[in-house]
């Protein structure tokens, strides 16, 4: 069977219509992010009592002009973010292990960070027969990387949110080590240390201490350098200072174990907020610490605020400062690791402009992830709809259950409590299966949202180095992320309908029998359908696809769902729905590429979708003059590309394939010309009148000549007369250009005068409007004129 898009159904001419909205959209990594921070806002907002209208416009305002300023070359999405979504990314800037925000954070090799404290707590040691030295000593391959058992080495617990419970020490262990199931010795908990101004980083490290990530379980032996030799991550702490300045409360106190008192001084040189009773246990006014300057915690964040950003230095080489940026190596090095020639045969760049090219494509990820976010919101949007939807439809199905039981008398009473227990239960299966969705998706949601909060923040850094330290572990979690929603995390699991019914016509000695006939959940959906390659094809603008259920499923099918996008990557639109396994599609835009997808259905719901098919259009278009929608008068001849009439009136003829986009070009041959007639040769719509000269109305652009001269004709207004006709044996040539929306025309190779007519959109079909002194034959599938594709490409 065939789908016309054009006839069958309205939605072929939206796909029409849609196909001159194409284009690339500048700064697309930019405006999404901006229109998806500004909708969450509003969302956010909405969803909060008290907060009103006007706060979410205000909201939306600050994000859009912070971005405006001349020469910032951020994304307009990172400036400015509001501090209710400040408040999701808190989530990111917390250490793993102490769950506070994180102090002179380092990048772990897997990527995550950690503070230096932390990492020094949670270092073990590893037996020497087991280091990797000694392994590959032995001839055993290894790699630096491992991933330890964890959950042997009882590192977590449920009492603990998840994270580790470690313990630290402050110098070789004078106890003995306790040994894993897996081989890796644990240092017992150590005292304290005592209170220093020392960075921890200094003190001693125990030779083959291995440091495993409490996030992604990923197990690094130290080398000489200890944890001198993992970068520090200054973008990190800039964002979170930023996110701490921004937050109103009161200081607290960072040395507080439980809940944090509001603090009552700070160390200028140890940078610590202090309440009285812990800057009278950790920071006595004696020994070193007398000459430290203590000042009120407001001046200290003042004071904080303007002090000079650290500027990070090469780790092999601390008293350097990156300058450029290894591509194998993916690290800033500094001038002194290249005279050394540990990055001779590497690929090495501007520092600054990997910066730029590292925060170009951050943006660019963040792009997609904020598109599923987006559609993260809507889906639970849907799913509180489905909440709703279920308690009435639950509702509804128990008013009829009851009317049926009550029919039934004494007997059908006894069994109708037992029948609407089941109709209950099924209610809550329901809502319990759609509320945890909703609650699995909420997380997701947030924590996606956090992850992209980061990123903003982070794309503002200055600190190339720093920022090129983190960038790329940033753009694979970003990509990661995204494809965690594209795994099926946006469908319902629950559908809200109670596919339920009873069979009341048995006899009353039955009734403790009754039951219900059928229960969704044990009908299965369809399988997914198979489209079958070799029958699937495209000819001129029309498209033929063909499928088949899979030969193994037996669950039938009630029917089919296609699908196709617009030809400009935009989204799917249904274009068959039926039983058959065959359609054609007429009216596609010619030089263009579509994808096609199949899915089916029953009672119970709908398939996956098939997988994606890409079809391509013919580049030139083939047709021939259409019986169908020409005028009685008109005589066809060779196969419907000759046409004359038998009349002495102009009528007019239309040929079969309409154009929307793209650049067109067909020839006519005067066959006949007798008596000097005017016929008239262009484009017109499908609704164009019949039985008058073509152009005489609205709905036609033409040119109609004689053997002397010619003019061109719209909606009965003449216009450039211009000095040369046909005769028999003439050629005339019809250029349709639907990307410059020109209309022009050629006789025997020649432009005949200026361009006809401009500022031409829609749908057009090649017509000619004749009478019985004029035969002419179409000929189609022809290339752009030479000399016009010249033309356009200089212009």
């Amino acid at each position: 069977m065939r789908a016309s898009l054009s006839r069958r159904r309205p939605m072929g001419r939206c796909l029409q219509g849609r196909a001159g909205l194409g284009g690339g959209v500048p700064g697309l990594a930019r405006g999404v992010a901006v229109l998806w921070l500004t909708d969450r806002v509003a969302w956010r907002e909405s969803a909060s009592p008290g907060v009103g209208a006007q706060a979410t416009r205000e909201g939306a305002t600050t994000t859009a002009a912070a971005g405006q300023g001349a020469g910032d070359e951020r994304p307009r999405c990172c400036l400015a973010p509001s501090p209710v979504l400040m408040e999701e990314m808190e989530e990111e800037l917390k250490c793993p292990v102490c769950g506070s925000f994180y102090r002179e954070p380092i990048i772990l090799p897997c990527s995550h960070n950690l503070c230096q404290a932390c990492a020094r707590n949670i270092l073990v040691q590893t037996p020497e027969s087991e280091s990797p030295q000694s392994r590959r000593a032995s001839g055993s391959g290894v790699s630096d990387y491992d991933y330890l058992d964890l959950d042997k080495m009882s590192l977590y617990s449920e009492a603990d949110s998840g994270y580790g419970s470690y313990g630290g020490f402050a110098s070789a262990p004078t106890t003995p080590c306790q040994k894993s199931p897996n081989g890796v010795r644990v240092f017992p908990p150590a005292m304290p240390p005592p209170a220093t101004h020392l960075s921890p980083a200094l003190a001693p490290v125990p030779r083959n201490s291995c440091i495993t990530c409490p996030q992604c379980h990923r197990s690094l032996i130290l080398d000489d350098r200890g944890l001198r030799g993992f970068p520090k991550n200054r973008v990190l702490e800039g964002v979170i200072d930023r996110y701490q300045q921004s937050k109103a409360a009161a200081l607290k106190c960072q040395l507080c174990e439980k809940a944090p008192k509001e603090a009552t001084v700070m160390c200028e040189q140890c940078d610590v907020f202090y309440c009285d009773p812990c800057r009278l246990r950790c920071h006595p006014p004696r020994g070193p610490l007398a000459k430290h300057r203590l000042v009120p915690p407001a001046q200290g964040r003042v004071s904080r605020r303007l002090s000079p950003r650290k500027v990070s230095t090469c780790t092999d080489h601390e008293l350097e400062n990156h300058s450029m940026y290894c591509v194998q190596c993916k690290m800033p090095v500094c001038y002194q690791c290249l005279e050394e020639g540990k990055h001779s045969s590497h690929e090495v760049k501007a520092l600054g402009a990997m910066w730029k090219l590292h925060k170009s494509q951050l943006s660019q990820a963040l792009n997609g992830l904020s598109d599923r976010a987006k559609e993260a919101k809507e889906f639970l949007v849907q799913l509180r709809n489905m909440v709703q939807q279920i308690q009435e439809n639950s509702v509804e199905f128990e008013a009829c259950l009851v009317a049926q039981c009550d029919a039934l008398i004494d007997a059908l009473n006894r069994r109708k409590a037992q029948l609407l227990a089941r109709v209950n239960k099924e209610h809550e299966h329901k809502l319990k299966v759609v509320r945890d969705q909703i609650s699995h998706c909420t997380v997701k949601l947030r924590q996606t949202t956090g992850l992209m909060e980061y990123c903003l923040e982070v794309i503002k850094e200055n600190d190339p180095s720093g920022f090129l330290q983190i960038s790329d572990a940033l753009i694979r979690r970003v990509h990661l992320t995204e494809d965690q929603w594209g795994k099926g995390t946006l469908t319902p699991r629950m559908t809200t309908d109670f596919d339920l019914s009873l069979d009341n016509s048995p006899l009353l000695q039955s009734i403790h029998q009754l039951d219900f006939v059928q229960m969704k959940a044990s009908s299965p959906v369809p399988a997914t359908p198979i489209l079958q390659l070799e029958e699937c094809c495209t000819h001129n603008n029309s498209a033929t696809l063909s499928w088949k259920q899979p030969p193994l499923s037996t669950v039938p099918a009630e029917g089919y769902i296609l699908e196709l996008d617009d030809g400009n990557g935009g989204q799917f639109r249904e274009v068959y729905v039926g039983k058959e396994t065959m359609c054609t599609v007429d009216g596609l835009h010619f030089n263009s590429t579509y994808n096609a997808r199949i899915k089916a259905f029953n009672k119970t719901g709908v398939s996956q979708y098939s997988k994606t098919l890409v079809l391509q259009t013919s580049e030139v278009a083939w047709f021939a003059f259409d019986p169908g929608s020409a005028h009685s008068d008109i005589i066809f001849s060779n196969d419907n590309l000759t046409v004359t009439c038998s009349s002495y009136d102009d009528r007019v003829v239309l040929g079969k394939t309409g154009f929307s986009k793209g650049v067109h070009y067909w020839e006519l041959t005067v066959d006949r010309y007798d008596n000097h007639p005017d016929p008239a040769f262009g484009v017109a719509r499908i609704d164009v009148m019949k039985d008058v000269m073509l152009g005489k109305d609205d709905k036609a652009w033409a040119m109609y000549v004689d053997n002397n001269r010619s003019w061109f004709m719209h909606n009965n207004s003449h216009t450039n007369r211009t000095e040369g006709g046909i005769t028999k044996g003439a050629t005339i040539g019809v250029l349709l250009d639907l990307n410059r929306k020109t209309l022009t025309f050629f006789i025997n190779d020649e432009q005949q005068g200026p361009i006809a007519f401009e500022n031409v959109e829609g749908l057009f079909f090649p017509a000619v409007s004749l009478n019985r002194n004029v035969q002419v034959t179409l000929h189609t599938g022809l290339p752009v004129p030479d000399f016009y594709s010249s033309r356009a490409s200089i212009a």
